[in-house]
Parts: C-alpha cells; sequence; structure tokens
C-alpha cells in the first residue's frame, strides 16, 4: 500500500515546483506539468524559439499548444483533499523553519516568505527546504538525483556552451567539462569523471597539507630557538650591567666618566643585536601566521563535498609556498668584563690609563661586530655570479593574480600565454585587462633571482603589493606608475621604464636568461643578462617605501617566463 501511494503521489507531483499538479497539462512526450510551471519555464526560452521538456529534454519547435488533463486534474484535486483532511506533517515541518538569515541559501520552491534550504540537488538545479526536500527521499523517480549541502552557485555547475552538468575533469585542459563537451572539443582528451579527479586532487592536497604542517613545526622551532637566544642575551646584558656598576662603584672619582661610557656601550650592543633578532622574529612570526591561514584553508577545502567546487579552488591552494630565505643573523648572547676585572686588580695605581685603554678596545670590538655580520657586498654591489648566489630566493608564482590569459605550471614557477582564457575564480587581486603575475613572496633584505624565457615581447617587474590590479595597461601595466620598476625586453633590446618614463638601454643581448638583484633597505635594483658571465643591463638606486614582489607580464602567445631553481645558503653571514 505505501509503496502505491508513492506512485500515486510520484504521477501526480509537477517535477518543476514537486508539488500537486495545478492545472495540469501533458506536453507531447508525455510528461505532465502545472500549466503556470511549464509556461514560466518556456517564457524563458521565447526569444530562441525553441522549447524542450524539462525532465527527458526532448526539443519542440514550434512551441505546442497546451491543455488541460481534466483526468489528472480531478485526480489531484482528490490528493490535495486528502491532504487538508489528514493535516500533514510537512506542512508543521515547513512552519518550524525559520526564514532564511543572513548568508543563508533560499528555497527555491518556497513561495512568500523563503526558508532556508538544507540541500540543492544537482540534477534539478534547485535548492530545497526541509519541507520540500521530502520528495527527494521519498519519491523512487527522485532517488537517484545527487543531493549536495545547499549552494547558491547552481549555475556554476553547468556547462556554458551545452548547459549541461559539469561531471567529467579534462586533464588535458585541466578544467571540468559536461558529457557532451567529451564527444566535442574534448574529443580525445584523457578524461576522467570529476569524483575521481577530485580523489586524486585530494591526494595531493593532503600531502600538501602534510608539508605544510611540517613547515610550521620547524619555523616554530626556529622561533622557539630566536626566542631563547634572544632571553639569554638580555638576562646576559642584564648580569654586564650589574658587574660594571659593583666595579665602578669602588672606584674613585676620577673613572666616573668611564662607568658612564661603559654602561652606554653596553647598551648600544644590546640594541644593536636585540635589533636584528627583532626584525628576524616578525618575519618567523608572519610566516607561521601564513602557514597557519594556509593550512586552515587546506583544512577547509578537504571538508569541501562539492568536486566541482574543490576542483575550481585546487589549483590556488596545492602548490605550497615557498620559504622567503630568512636570512640568520648570530646572536652573541654573552657579554664578558673579565678583562676589565684583571685591569682593575693588577693595576689600581693605574686605573685611569689602564680603563681608557680598555674601553677603547671594547667600544671599537663593540662597533665593529654588527658590521662584520653582514654579508659582504652590503656597500658595493657584487661582481661574480657566485656572489649573488649567497642571495638566492626562492619564488613561486601566485595563481590569484594570474590573469586569465596565463596557466602557471611546474609547480606555480613558469607562466605561458594561452590562446583560451583559464577558468580562474574571481579574485580582487587578479590582474583582469594586463596580461602580468605576481609572486607569492615578499622580498626581504638583498634578494636574488634567475629567469629564464622565450619571449620577445614582455616584463621582468618589482613592484609593491598596492599596485593597480584591474584596468588597462597605462593603469596596472609594469612601469606605467610609481609603484613598479620594469625591464622591458624587445627582441634582443631593452628598456627600463618606471612612472612613464622609460629608458632605452644600451647594452644588445641575446642571453634568454635574466638575473635580478635588489637591496630593499639600500634602494638597489640591477637587472643583469646571464651567459658565461654577468653583464648588467641596468642599474636603479631610489627608496623604496614598502615590501616588494617579483612580477612579469607575458604577452605573446605560446611564449613563457621561468623562474629558475637556484642553490642558495641561507646562511648570508
Amino acid at each position: 500500500m505505501a509503496e502505491a501511494a508513492l506512485k500515486t503521489l510520484d504521477t501526480l507531483s509537477c517535477p518543476i515546483c514537486l508539488d500537486l499538479l495545478k492545472d495540469p497539462v501533458t506536453i507531447p512526450c508525455g510528461h505532465s506539468y502545472c500549466l503556470g510551471c511549464i509556461k514560466d519555464c518556456w517564457g524563458q526560452d521565447d526569444q530562441k524559439g525553441v522549447y524542450s521538456c524539462p525532465q527527458c529534454r526532448h526539443i519542440f519547435s514550434p512551441r505546442p499548444v497546451l491543455n488541460k488533463n481534466t483526468m489528472l486534474a480531478e485526480l489531484a484535486e482528490s490528493q490535495r483533499k486528502k491532504r487538508l483532511q489528514a493535516a500533514p506533517a510537512a506542512a508543521v515541518s515547513a512552519a518550524a523553519v525559520s526564514p532564511v538569515g543572513s548568508g543563508g541559501v533560499e528555497c527555491d520552491i518556497c513561495t512568500g516568505t523563503k526558508q532556508t534550504a538544507v540541500k540543492s540537488c544537482l540534477v534539478c538545479l534547485l535548492s530545497f527546504c526541509e519541507a520540500h526536500i521530502q520528495p527527494h527521499y521519498e519519491i523512487p523517480a527522485y532517488k537517484k538525483h545527487k543531493l549536495v549541502e545547499a549552494s547558491v552557485n547552481l549555475q556554476e555547475k553547468l556547462c556554458c556552451r551545452h548547459d549541461k552538468l559539469l561531471e567529467v575533469f579534462c586533464r588535458s585542459d585541466q578544467q571540468c567539462i559536461c558529457l557532451l563537451c567529451v564527444m566535442d572539443e574534448h574529443s580525445g582528451h584523457k578524461t576522467v569523471s570529476a569524483a575521481a579527479e577530485r580523489d586524486e586532487k585530494q591526494k595531493q592536497l593532503m600531502e600538501a597539507q602534510r608539508e605544510s604542517q611540517l613547515r610550521i613545526q620547524q619555523t616554530e622551532k626556529k622561533l622557539q630557538d630566536l626566542r631563547g637566544a634572544m632571553e639569554t642575551l638580555r638576562r646576559s646584558a642584564q648580569a654586564a650591567v650589574a658587574d660594571n656598576e659593583k666595579i665602578f662603584t669602588e672606584l674613585i672619582q676620577s673613572i666616573e666618566r668611564r662607568r658612564s661610557e661603559m654602561n652606554e656601550l653596553i647598551r648600544a650592543q644590546e640594541k644593536v643585536e636585540l635589533s636584528l633578532a627583532e626584525e628576524l622574529q616578525k618575519k618567523l612570526e608572519q610566516e607561521i601566521a601564513d602557514l597557519r591561514r594556509r593550512d586552515s584553508e587546506l583544512k577547509k577545502l578537504l571538508d569541501t563535498e562539492d568536486p566541482i567546487n574543490f576542483l575550481q579552488c585546487f589549483q590556488s591552494l596545492s602548490s605550497p609556498p615557498q620559504s622567503a630565505g630568512i636570512p640568520q643573523f648570530p646572536i652573541s648572547p654573552l657579554f664578558s668584563l673579565e678583562k676589565l676585572k684583571k685591569a682593575v686588580t693588577e693595576v689600581m695605581e693605574q686605573v685611569e690609563p689602564k680603563l681608557v685603554t680598555f674601553s677603547g678596545g671594547f667600544i671599537s670590538s663593540s662597533l665593529t661586530a654588527p658590521s662584520q655580520r653582514v654579508p659582504p657586498g652590503y656597500f658595493h654591489l657584487s661582481q661574480t655570479r657566485d656572489d649573488f648566489l649567497k642571495y638566492a630566493c626562492q619564488l613561486t608564482l601566485d595563481p590569484n593574480t594570474a590573469n586569465p590569459q596565463l596557466a602557471l605550471s611546474g609547480r606555480n614557477k613558469i607562466v605561458t600565454v594561452m590562446h583560451l582564457p583559464r577558468p580562474y575564480p574571481r579574485h580582487p587581486e587578479r590582474f583582469d585587462r594586463v596580461q602580468q603575475v605576481l609572486c607569492r613572496e615578499s622580498l626581504f633584505g638583498r634578494c636574488y633571482w634567475e629567469v629564464e624565457f622565450n619571449i620577445s615581447n614582455g616584463d621582468i617587474a618589482v613592484c609593491y603589493k598596492n599596485i593597480n590590479r584591474k584596468g588597462e595597461d597605462s593603469e596596472s601595466g609594469f612601469g606605467s606608475n610609481d609603484q613598479s620598476w620594469s625591464l622591458i625586453h624587445r627582441g634582443s633590446r631593452f628598456l627600463f621604464k618606471h612612472n612613464r618614463e622609460e629608458t632605452a638601454v644600451p647594452v644588445v643581448s641575446n642571453s634568454s636568461r635574466i638575473g635580478v638583484y635588489v637591496d630593499q633597505s639600500a634602494g638597489i635594483l640591477c637587472f643583469y643578462s646571464i651567459s658565461d658571465t654577468m653583464n648588467l643591463l641596468h642599474r636603479v638606486h631610489t627608496t623604496f617605501t614598502q615590501p616588494l614582489y617579483a612580477g612579469f607580464g607575458v604577452y605573446g602567445y605560446d611564449h613563457f617566463v621561468q623562474i629558475c631553481e637556484l642553490k642558495y645558503n641561507t646562511d648570508k653571514s
């Protein structure tokens, strides 16, 4: 009896509104709908002049004449009366559901006050509240439909060309397609189901998350060691001040001036050491924050059930961020005044000249120690490639900034111009008009990197993070504003451009590799042609007021720029 009742309910339900048929009509393919529902559905196709059945997709042209099915109307009215007499529990359940709140998804079937949707159907392409989703659980014809968490982006699950459900992934073109696409423009490509590709990508994402968590642990260990060294430094400095006070309080008034000088020197040494350590501390804390934020995004993506949404978000999170190559500054946490104590004990009668001699030596060693830790070439530019490789940094391209005409590959180390735009999601940091892309990592201190290219028209640039991302080249192009500095490649010749002013580069080079050196604090930017030797193309001396980011502009079809892997030394002391 229950099965027969369900079949009757299935027959008398409109596939569009999922309610009992109202003024039922039967179209030529044999399916029945509410008169108002099918009119509204076909009204959207009036401009095309081609109409189809919402269930079987059978196409009609011209538009069929709709006549009321009196038999179905009588049966539906009878069923409606039975519902009213039985006071169905579904009505009570629907009344208990709260209206849609802020950020919720509306039920597409509710009339009047919209209730909150609990599920979306990938076959019906509709979202349903608790009451209206029941037919999908009870009616056999709907039980094969794919239900997911309520989503407002159901139209994104449709192929923009064929209006069919996206359920296949093309590995050749790295995009989601429908079954008609498989037989059309993706014929012969390597394709799998979206669910299978999600499983494969999920494995990669889990590995990326594991690496991310390992990076967090390693960086936290570095931060812990740094904090320990800083605390030791503070205690040692405090102990040195206390010893110094004890020694000088026993001396005669004639050496009071020397006591004051020694205190100042110890504090100055502490300040120099701590300033270097605190700067490094900020960088390590920022890297941990970035890694934690990315780990949170990875966890959220792993919990995503929708394979299409998963795959569309996968590319921007799949590649782990590279270490910024933060330099390590050695800290000398211990201060010693043993020489001073010995001098006072042995030569009390000659305290004044002895202390003058000692304090002079202490001043010399204290003030020169920090500069000795500065890498060679700080006050003059390096001359050999090995000198520059000491400052090599690891860079990766940021998918969230890439123009849709650009494709990233090789663990986000290669950018290539494509003939067809990539289906990147919308992002406020993306260049929408100019074919440009930025690197993910900021350039800290002194940095050096190299790129390989096959372009005859492109840019190699550095810029501030707040460079304009929207609009034409005159607004957001590298070198077209005061926030970017760009070496422009034209065949075998180069131009340098900043704030719309171009400078001709007299050097002609056929090398396909360019090296870039930046010293942010000194305001130095250099471009080199790399072959058997390094040839300086252009040098800039300016003042950088914000963190810098490497960027590239690529304009010819199939042209590419690749960030080179360089062996680098994180200890640049």
